[in-house]
């Protein structure tokens, strides 16, 4: 009976170390796995702020195309009304150069928001500028 006893006893010792090995494996697992979620939760983060930034931009180019895109309609149909006033007879044909060159600067800033959205913005600033004043000067002559 002893002999069974101790058998037993060893068997229980045996069977606690594999338990006890088998643990510790399972939790180095587990801290692993964690570890590569945790690695992965931050990309996907990023990612998702990347994403965020981009859909911003995106929506800033589109309104800054549709200001240009309003700007050469307005543009043209300044420029077609000094012609229908010229050909009523009146001198306009400086006024008509300086619509035109208006028009085709406006419609050179709708081709840069389509191209590059980052040249588009320097440009457009600054152009939008320069359309104003020329866009006023030629509407008091008239």
């Amino acid at each position: 009976m002893k002999e069974k006893g101790l058998v037993q006893a060893r068997r229980i010792e045996e069977l606690e170390v594999r338990l006890a090995s088998v643990l510790a494996k399972d939790e180095s697992d587990a801290e692993k796995a964690k570890a590569d979620a945790n690695v992965l939760v931050a990309v996907y983060r990023a990612d998702a702020e990347a994403a965020q930034v981009q859909a911003r931009e995106a929506i800033e180019s589109a309104d800054s195309r549709a200001h240009w895109v309003a700007e050469l309609a307005k543009c043209r149909s300044r420029r077609e009304t000094l012609e229908e006033i010229h050909a009523r007879g009146f001198d306009l044909a400086e006024e008509i150069k300086r619509a035109k060159e208006l028009e085709a600067d406006t419609e050179a800033l709708v081709s840069d928001c389509d191209d590059d959205d980052d040249e588009s913005k320097s440009g457009s600033e600054n152009g939008g500028e320069e359309s104003d004043k020329e866009e006023t000067a030629p509407g008091r002559e008239i």
